[in-house]
Order: structure tokens, then C-alpha cells, then sequence
């Protein structure tokens, strides 16, 4: 397959676990952005964890595209946090806001760490 592809096929799958994890979220009606914390904080572990194997030479080209980049690129999202936490602060939720910036960097560094360590 070509890179390409596999992107678009990893990509597609990441988006439609992330949406999974928003649509089994979205009943308990939460103020708080959960879903994509937990999309995002997965993502970083998953990702850790592939790039500590690729640093051993464990990884293939067909993996990276497929799951780092793709996957890993379509369940995680930039764009959904940055639209939540504006929409928190915007609606008055400054602590809520402020704790999903902070707690998200912070979490999504330490899973990224921890992938990291899984791999090597």
C-alpha cells in the first residue's frame, strides 16, 4: 500500500474510535471534555509506545504510516480541544477551561513519557 493509504486508512480508523469514545461519553452529559482528553491521552500512550519501539529499529515503515501517523493523527485531535476549552471559557468556565489546558498538557506529556518507556 502506498503511504498515502495507509494514512488515510489509519486516520479513519482513529477518527471512528475517537467518535466511539465520544458517542459512549455523551450520556453522562459531562461539562468537562473527557472524551477527547481520554482520545488524547491514549493517543500519546500508543504513540509512546510506537516510537519507543521504532527507536529500538521495531517498527516498519507500513506501521508508522498506518499507526502513528494515521491512527494515532485521527484519534487524537488538536482542533476538538482547542474548540472545547474556547467554548468553556467563553460560556464563563475559566477553572474549567484553565484545568483542561493544564490537565491535558500535562496528562497527554506524562502518556507520551510512559509510551515511550512501554517501548524500550
Amino acid at each position: 500500500m502506498t503511504p498515502y493509504l495507509l494514512v488515510f486508512v489509519g486516520g479513519g480508523l482513529g477518527s471512528a474510535c475517537r467518535y466511539g469514545i465520544a458517542h459512549w461519553l455523551a450520556r453522562h452529559h459531562l461539562a468537562f471534555p473527557l472524551a477527547t482528553l481520554l482520545a488524547n491521552a491514549l493517543s500519546c500512550v500508543l504513540l509512546g509506545w510506537l516510537v519507543g519501539l521504532s527507536l529500538r529499529g521495531q517498527v516498519t515503515d507500513t506501521c508508522k504510516f498506518l499507526l502513528m501517523t494515521g491512527f494515532c493523527g485521527g484519534f487524537s485531535t488538536f482542533s476538538t480541544f482547542t474548540n472545547e476549552t474556547l467554548s468553556l471559557l467563553q460560556a464563563g468556565h475559566l477553572g474549567l477551561g484553565l484545568l483542561n489546558i493544564g490537565g491535558s498538557l500535562l496528562l497527554c506529556l506524562g502518556c507520551i513519557y510512559a509510551g515511550i518507556r512501554m517501548g524500550m
